[in-house]
């Protein structure tokens, strides 16, 4: 059976130039391939596998909870354990305001449920949001978007964007008494690692404030360690009203959630009634897995590790081809002179048994978000393999 041909014919297409790898195993930071070769994942599922792939408390909580019960019934209608011990779990690690999770299939749906929220909640329409930001590919998430070569083909989009600079003070002041909410990655992702300056995202917190806007924080790639504290905010001394997560929120399966103050969240099970319901989200398999995936990051001592891990990339990652290192943690961006270079590079590493990609705002840098339980001795490999390949 040819099947990367049927993937080609019969799987909807995001791109005319698909890697079309096909994986037949994946375990810790390792993939490997159908003819059995192995590759050090760089990529991690795109911050999805914070654990590794497999860990085995992930997939013993797994089948565990496949053999209790999958499906029950809509989101918020049935008491299901692992809904409420995860969610439990989250607000006894996350500030006193953020203590009611709702939760969705993914980080987008997460983007959707806040947007709403915020305007049932203020009374306001208008959303701000930043250049180069990315909060997922929904309708209203695409209206977020901060690039025009993203959203221009599926225009007419939702009234009442705007978008500001990222990092950019003067631009605060168009966040306003009309502003519903400001949508905004804590470390921009898709931007090749942008870092906000401690000011600047402290003065965004206090405008906000000032004028009695939401702050949304998007935290579905950089959640969860990856940035070295268990939430980037926590960095930058600053709390959202609404935090957004996903990816490796679900542990290696689909989840996603925003969450907010008790009160607030309670806005959308009124006027009307169901103001925002989902059949799948949350579902019990997914949490379990998520939570078992929580209890790892939390008691093997992974976010504590992610600033050595951090350096010793960095020790390796030295190049003349490389026009700039950028890191936050293990979300680390090597910026070469062009997109076409950085793909070759790309495309020769992955002869060479690494896995890694690109970033859509910023083409010409690499991405390397891997597993915050990767070895020392698979950093040092995978960095020697990088270098080869450039």
């Amino acid at each position: 059976m040819d099947l990367r041909r049927l993937f080609l014919e019969h799987v909807a297409q995001t791109s005319d130039a698909p890697l079309a790898l096909e994986f037949t195993r994946a375990e810790g930071s390792y993939l490997w391939d159908a003819g059995g070769k192995s590759y050090i994942d760089l990529i991690g599922g795109i911050s999805v596998c914070n654990v590794g792939h497999r860990h085995p408390r992930v997939v013993a909580a797994i089948k565990d909870q496949a053999d209790k019960y999958l499906h029950t019934m809509v989101y918020g209608e049935t008491v299901q354990a692992p809904q409420v011990n995860y969610a439990r779990l989250l607000a006894e690690h996350l500030p006193t305001g953020l203590n009611c999770v709702y939760f969705t299939n993914s980080g987008a749906e997460a983007t959707e449920g806040a947007m709403k929220l915020a305007k049932r909640a203020t009374g306001r329409t208008g959303i701000v949001a930043f250049k180069e930001g990315y909060h997922g590919s929904t309708q209203g998430a695409l209206s977020l978007i901060g690039g025009e070569y993203w959203r221009n083909a599926f225009r007419p989009l939702l009234p009442g964007i705007t978008h500001l600079e990222y990092n950019a003070p003067g631009d605060l002041i168009h966040i306003t008494r009309e502003t519903a909410c400001v949508v905004v990655e804590t470390i921009q992702a898709e931007a090749g690692v942008r870092i906000p300056d401690v000011t600047w995202i402290r003065a965004l917190r206090e405008r906000c404030t000032q004028v009695g806007a939401l702050l949304v924080l998007d935290e579905i790639q950089c959640g969860f360690g990856r940035n070295g504290s268990l939430w980037a905010f926590e960095s930058y001394g600053i709390t959202p009203d609404i935090l957004l997560l996903g990816k490796a929120l679900g542990g290696g399966m689909p989840l996603g959630a925003f969450i907010a103050d008790r009160p607030m969240m309670n806005l959308l099970a009124r006027n009307p009634v169901l103001g925002h319901i989902t059949t799948f989200g949350g579902h019990p398999v997914s949490c379990a897995a998520g939570m078992a995936a929580f209890h790892v990051l939390l008691e093997e001592g992974l976010v504590e590790r992610v600033a050595s891990k951090e350096t010793l990339f960095l020790k390796y990652l030295k190049h003349p081809g490389i026009r700039q290192v950028r890191s936050k943690g293990l979300m680390i961006a090597l910026e070469f002179d062009s997109f076409e270079e950085n793909k070759r590079v790309i495309d020769t590493s992955i002869k060479n048994g690494i896995f890694t990609d690109w970033f859509l705002f910023h083409a010409q840098s690499m991405r390397i978000v891997p597993p915050l339980n990767i070895s020392d001795e698979d950093i040092r490999m995978a960095c020697g393999i990088l270098m080869e390949s450039i």
